[in-house]
C-alpha cells in the first residue's frame, strides 16, 4: 500500500486522480452509452437550458496559443485527442511504465491498449503527451471548446498562425514548411512537415512568438529564453519518425481548413485497427469527417449542456444523480451505511455514505477499467466532478467487498447498522 501511494506523487498521477473525481452515476451512464449520437432532445427542456454562450474569439485564441503552430496533421490529432481527457492521462502513465518500448515494439504494445485511436497515436511523441496530461485542465477546456465550437476553434488557429507570421515568427524551416494557400475561398496558413515522414515538434512561449496584445495564456511551461537559439522565437525539439504510428496508411488526421472540420484518414494503423475490432463504426462516420467517441470520454463532464445533450453525458455543473440501492439492501447515500467497507459493488461504483465512502480495486470508470494503482485520495476535480475518497485497492478487496456485503445484509435482517431494508 505505501509503495502505491509514493509511486503516485507525480503531477500526472495528481492529473488522473482529479479526472477520476466524478460521480459513480457518472461513470455508470458513460459505460452504458452506446457510440452513436443521443436522442434529440425532450419537448420539456428549453433553448435557454440547453444553449451554452459562446466562447470569446479572445479567449479562443487564448486557448488555442500552445498548439497553433504545431505541423497541421499534430494539430488536428491533438485536438481530436483533447476530447478525452482521462484516456490521455493514462497514456501518459502507461508511457512512464514502458520506457523500455521504442519503435514497432512500442506502437505495437499501445495498439492492444483500449484507447481510442487518436490518443493511441500519441504515444510515439512523449512531450506532446506530457504538455497534454500535465496541464489536463487546460487539456479539457480545449476539448470541451472544440467539441462546441469547432469552426470557431479552426479560425482562432488560423488567427494565432497570422500574428507569428506578421512578427515574422512563423516561416519555412529545415524542420517545416509554411505555405499561404486558399481553401473554400478562404485564404489559411498551412504547416507541414519538411520531410513528410518525420515530425519536429515545435516548442514557443506564446508572448514571444505572438507579439501584442498578450492575452492572458493557460499557465502552463513554456521554456525559458534561453533554450532557443539566438535570434529564434521558435525552437524544435528532436525529429520523430512516425512510420510505425501510421502503418502503410499515413498520419490519421489533418484539418479542413475550409469546412472548419478535421478530416480522418480511416486508413491509418490505429483507426483501421480500431474499425476492424468494434462492432459499431462510430469514426469513420461522416464521410471522412471526425467525429467524437463519447465511449472514450471516460465519464468526464461536458463543458455545457447542450454538448452533453449532443452525446449522451453529463455537462459541467450537473448535481450528482440518485445512486441505486446496494446488494445489503441499503440506500446509496445513507448515513453510516458501508462507511468502512474498502470494496466496490458489482457495478464498479463506490457505496456512498453521507461521510464520503471509499472505492478500492479496480474502480471502473466510462468504458475503462482504472488500475487500484491510480488511486489515491482527492478533494478536487479539474474536469468539474464531484469529489470523492478512493484508497488504494489491493488483492483483498473483493473478498472485503463481499463481506461487508454479507455483514450488511445480516445487519438489515436484524434491524442493526448496516441500513433499514425498504
Amino acid at each position: 500500500m505505501s509503495l502505491h501511494r509514493t509511486s503516485l506523487g507525480t503531477r500526472a498521477t495528481a492529473a488522473v486522480c482529479a479526472a477520476l473525481l466524478i460521480p459513480p452515476s457518472v461513470g455508470l451512464t458513460a459505460a452504458r452509452q452506446s457510440q452513436t449520437q443521443a436522442p434529440a432532445q425532450t419537448a420539456g427542456q428549453t433553448t435557454a437550458q440547453t444553449t451554452a454562450a459562446k466562447i470569446p474569439n479572445d479567449q479562443l485564441d487564448s486557448l488555442v496559443a500552445p498548439i497553433a503552430l504545431y505541423p497541421d496533421p499534430l494539430l488536428a490529432q491533438v485536438l481530436a485527442a483533447s476530447t478525452y481527457p482521462l484516456e490521455i492521462v493514462q497514456l501518459q502513465q502507461w508511457l512512464a511504465k514502458h520506457t523500455d518500448l521504442k519503435g514497432e515494439a512500442l506502437a505495437a504494445a499501445v495498439e492492444k491498449e483500449a484507447w481510442d485511436p487518436a490518443v493511441q497515436g500519441l504515444a510515439a511523441l512523449p512531450d506532446v503527451v506530457k504538455r497534454l496530461g500535465d496541464d489536463i485542465k487546460w487539456t479539457n477546456d480545449l476539448g470541451n471548446a472544440f467539441l462546441a465550437q469547432q469552426k470557431d476553434v479552426m479560425d482562432a488557429v488560423q488567427r494565432m498562425r497570422k500574428k507569428a507570421s506578421d512578427q515574422g515568427n512563423l516561416k519555412t524551416t529545415e524542420q517545416q514548411k509554411v505555405t499561404t494557400q486558399v481553401v473554400e475561398t478562404k485564404q489559411v496558413i498551412v504547416i507541414e512537415q519538411a520531410n513528410p515522414q518525420v515530425v519536429y515538434v515545435p516548442v514557443y512561449s506564446p508572448v514571444v512568438v505572438y507579439g501584442p496584445p498578450i492575452y492572458p495564456y493557460p499557465p502552463i511551461y513554456y521554456p525559458p529564453p534561453g533554450y532557443y537559439a539566438a535570434g529564434v522565437a521558435i525552437g524544435f525539439g528532436v525529429g520523430i519518425a512516425m512510420g510505425a504510428f501510421w502503418g502503410s496508411g499515413g498520419w490519421g488526421y489533418g484539418p479542413r481548413w475550409g469546412y472548419g472540420s478535421v478530416n480522418i484518414n480511416v486508413n491509418n494503423r490505429y483507426v483501421n485497427h480500431y474499425n476492424r475490432n468494434t462492432n459499431i463504426n462510430n469514426i469513420n462516420r461522416g464521410g471522412g469527417s471526425w467525429n467524437h467517441n463519447p465511449a472514450h470520454r471516460g465519464g468526464a463532464p461536458y463543458g455545457d449542456r447542450g454538448t452533453a445533450n449532443r452525446y449522451g453525458g453529463t455537462a459541467r455543473g450537473d448535481a450528482p444523480r440518485a445512486q441505486p440501492a446496494n446488494r445489503a439492501g441499503t440506500s446509496a447515500g445513507t448515513t453510516g451505511a458501508n462507511r468502512a467497507s474498502p470494496g466496490s459493488n458489482s457495478l464498479g461504483t463506490s457505496n456512498r455514505s453521507g461521510a464520503g465512502a471509499s472505492a478500492g480495486g479496480g474502480d471502473r470508470v466510462g468504458n475503462r477499467s482504472i488500475p487500484s494503482s491510480s488511486s489515491t485520495s482527492r478533494s478536487g476535480n479539474a474536469f468539474g466532478g464531484a469529489s470523492s475518497s478512493r484508497p488504494s485497492g489491493s488483492a483483498a478487496s473483493s473478498s472485503s467487498q463481499r463481506g461487508s456485503a454479507s455483514v450488511g445484509a445480516s445487519r438489515a435482517r436484524s434491524g442493526g447498522g448496516g441500513g433499514r431494508r425498504r
